[in-house]
Formats: structure tokens, C-alpha cells, sequence
């Protein structure tokens, strides 16, 4: 089939990348010229593992291409996806949906025979509708339909996510544009994953409602951690425990700083204020997004109880992305920490193994980046483990010891074992264990 990808972002470049070694025919289409001159001369504009051999062999391949001007491949395409950005508004943390909107417009513009409209980005309920209107008003004769069919890739793992998912939700009840789907989504019939076709309201719900849950079983353990510390229990234990109920589940019961990252924060605040509009607040959520918020913020006095006071002091800060295996900024608990930390007096030194360049255009220039993780802590008072990353899970712990001035870890990931590292003479802190 012929596609066109409205968005060369994380969902629209990964997705884009799918949809060709299946098969079909893709082209990706963004108005950043610089972004689609890097992607024809071979580069790629995000880290995600994997991604940079894909493309490329598909683009060798010739099922790929890429494009600024969208009028070929929309008139020729059987499936226009929309993969744009729809970040927190501004004032509100409404859904941001003017990229959103102009590129539905910009579909009914040039589309050309029967179309399936397919809405990729995360969007509040009723969207769908309001594509619909946008494209009916410019185009009263075309013919096309509007189908919800939201992502569930996580950052790290992608592709995996999207060749191999858990079930594939699609919103339409327009039997032609099922069909469309149907033969989009063929090659996953080898895997037997699920289709669920459901109204186009509730698949943009979907999208929402699994964000929020997730979010709220990371924040539930999160708050286990801090019982955990006032009773003298360990929050690990209590996550196995709890999570081998096949009711519950262990994924997402990692103690931590925080969720962040380009969906949890954006999607829980949007689903808040999208259920106050309809009149049927979701409590829980709500709870959720205050919950997060101060948890990130309060992790540097969790590095001032460890160290002491912090002025003057040193601190190596291992592991700025959201997550490991992506260089995603976005709400990362590292914004939070390290602008407090700086607050305090301290000097920050950083590395990362992917998120640097994109870590130095949020933080500014008061934070020194270095090559490694070694270089960090070199004369570090304390050394604070903000980002599980592998290489950080096997230091060579008498190297820390001996570069450090002091050897105190705070490990907010809880990768090493407190028993171990107090044998080898460290003051260690890490979240929910004694």
C-alpha cells in the first residue's frame, strides 16, 4: 500500500520506518528541510536502537523516502497518517493541537480519491471529529475517512514495540477504511497479535487511559518506596511481591525520581483537563500528575541529606535522558535535580551516553559535560546515579572510590545493592531500601 507520514518525529520516522520493511510503499514527509536533508543524506534526527539500519535499508530498498513538499505522496496515497507533535499547551496543559489541525488541512487540500485519514499523534477524545469537520469543510466532495490509531512505543525499544505489539487499536467504524487498516497491519497476522477495532472515541481514549495507568502504577510505588524508608522495608521485595500477581504484573514498579519523558506528563495533564471539561474529573490522575511533579523536585535534597551541604561541593550527575537507550529529554527528572542542585552552590558535572547535546540546550552552560562516567566523578563529593543506563549498572567501584573525593552514591535507580557497597566503604542512599 502507499503511505504517507505527516511528521518525522520519534512516532512518525519509527512508524514510517515499519510500515516500509512490511512493504508498503512510505513516504515521510516534514516542513523542516534541514530534518529531511540529514534523513536523505542518511542521518537520523533521534536515537532509538536500530532505527539508523532500518532506514537505511529501506531507502536502499526504495519502499522510503522522504520529503517538504507533501503533494505527490498524499494525491497517491491510500493512507495519510498524522504523527505530529501535540505537546502540553501552554497556560492550560491542554493538548497542543495546531500542528495537529493544519495538517488536516493541508490533507484536504491535496488528497485524491478515497483516503483513510489516520490520526497517529496522541489526542485528546473528540479530535477525530474535529479532523473530520476541518477536512468536510475544505473538501464538501472528497471522499476519505478518519481513523484513530494510537501508538504504545516505548523510547528504548520501538521497534520492537511496533513490530511485535500487544494488540493494535484502530478507531473507525468505516468498513473501507478497516479494510485499509486490515492490509496495513497484514504482516502481524504471522504473530497473531490483536486487532481491536473499536468506535474512533474510544481508541482516543485508549491511548490516554493506558498512559495514565501506567503513570499511576510508577507513582503507587514510588510512594511504596517512601513507606518502605520509614518502616524498614525494601521496596524491591515489596515490588516482586506485589508483582507476581498476575492481576498486577511486575513491569512498571521500579522505584525511582520520577516519571518523565514525551508521553506520561504530557498525556496524564491532558487527560486532567479534557475530563473537567466532559464534567467527570479523574481524581486519580489528578493526584498522579501532583504526585510526580514533587517528587522530581524534591530528589536534590535527597543528594544535600547524603552529602551535607552542597555548596561549594561537586556533584557527578550519571544519566540525564528520562530513560536509558534514548536521548529524550523531555520532562527528564535531571531538569528538576540539577537546576536545584546549582540552586544549592554546587558544581555539576554530567555525563550521558546519548542525551548530551540535547541535555546542553535545556540546562545552559552551567553544568560541565565530559566523555565518560569516570570523568565525572573525578574529585566528586557525591556521585548521583539519575539514569539506569547498562554501563552504569557494571562500574569498576574501587575506581569510583579512588577518583572520588568523598565516596558517597546516591543511586535514585537503585542499581547497586546496598549490602555491597557499604562493604566497600561507601556512604550509599539509594529509594525504598535500608
Amino acid at each position: 500500500m502507499r503511505v504517507a507520514m505527516i511528521g518525522t518525529g520519534y512516532v512518525g520516522l519509527v512508524s514510517g520506518a515499519c510500515f516500509a520493511d512490511f512493504g508498503h510503499s512510505v513516504v515521510c514527509i516534514d516542513t523542516d528541510e534541514s530534518k529531511i536533508d540529514r534523513l536523505k543524506a542518511g542521518g537520523i534526527p533521534i536515537y532509538e536502537p536500530g532505527l539508523d539500519a532500518l532506514v537505511a535499508n529501506n531507502v536502499r530498498d526504495g519502499r522510503l523516502s522522504f520529503a517538504t513538499d507533501p503533494a505527490q505522496a498524499i494525491a497517491e496515497a491510500d493512507a495519510v497518517f498524522i504523527a505530529v507533535g501535540t505537546p502540553s499547551r501552554r497556560g492550560d496543559g491542554h493538548a497542543d493541537l495546531s500542528y495537529v489541525h493544519a495538517a488536516a488541512a493541508g490533507i484536504a487540500d491535496l488528497m485524491q480519491g478515497f483516503t483513510v485519514v489516520v490520526t497517529k499523534s496522541t489526542v485528546p477524545v473528540g479530535t477525530g471529529d474535529e479532523i473530520e469537520r476541518i477536512i468536510r469543510e475544505r473538501r464538501p466532495d472528497a471522499e476519505f475517512a478518519v481513523v484513530s490509531n494510537p501508538e504504545f512505543l516505548r523510547e528504548g525499544a520501538a521497534i520492537e514495540d511496533f513490530k511485535r505489539p500487544d494488540r493494535v487499536v484502530v478507531g473507525t467504524e468505516d468498513e473501507r477504511a478497516r479494510d485499509v487498516m486490515r492490509e496495513l497491519y497484514r504482516p502481524l497476522k504471522l504473530n497473531e497479535t490483536p486487532i481491536l477495532f473499536t468506535g474512533r472515541r474510544t481508541s482516543e481514549l485508549i491511548k490516554y487511559a493506558a498512559n495514565a495507568f501506567l503513570a499511576m502504577k510508577i507513582t503507587f510505588i514510588n510512594e511504596m518506596a517512601d513507606l518502605c524508608e520509614a518502616v524498614g522495608a525494601d521496596v524491591q521485595q515489596v515490588a516482586r511481591g506485589i508483582g507476581l500477581d498476575k492481576r498486577i504484573g511486575s513491569k512498571f514498579l521500579n522505584a525511582g525520581p520520577g516519571y518523565g519523558g514525551s508521553c506520561f506528563p504530557k498525556d496524564t495533564l491532558a487527560l486532567v483537563r479534557t475530563a473537567d471539561d466532559a464534567g467527570s474529573p479523574v481524581r486519580l490522575v489528578k493526584t498522579t500528575v501532583e504526585i510526580n511533579d514533587a517528587r522530581k523536585k524534591a530528589m536534590a535534597g535527597r543528594v544535600s541529606q547524603a552529602a551535607g551541604d552542597l555548596k561549594g561541593k561537586t556533584v557527578a550527575i550519571l544519566g540525564l535522558t528520562f530513560k536509558p537507550n534514548t536521548d529524550d529529554m523531555r520532562d527528564a527528572p535531571s531538569l528538576d535535580v540539577v537546576p536545584a542542585l546549582l540552586a544549592m552552590g554546587a558544581t555539576v558535572r554530567a555525563f550521558d551516553p546519548e542525551g548530551m547535546e540535547e541535555a546542553a540546550k535545556v540546562l545552559g552552560g552551567d553544568v560541565t559535560f565530559v566523555d565518560g562516567p569516570y570523568s565525572a566523578v573525578e574529585g566528586a563529593d557525591v556521585a548521583v546515579i539519575l539514569t539506569e543506563w547498562d554501563q552504569f549498572r557494571a562500574l569498576d567501584l574501587d575506581r569510583v572510590k579512588t577518583l572520588m573525593k568523598a565516596p558517597v552514591m546516591v543511586d535514585l535507580r537503585n542499581v547497586y545493592r546496598p549490602d555491597d557497597m557499604r562493604s566497600r566503604g561507601f556512604r550509599y542512599s539509594s529509594i525504598g531500601r535500608a
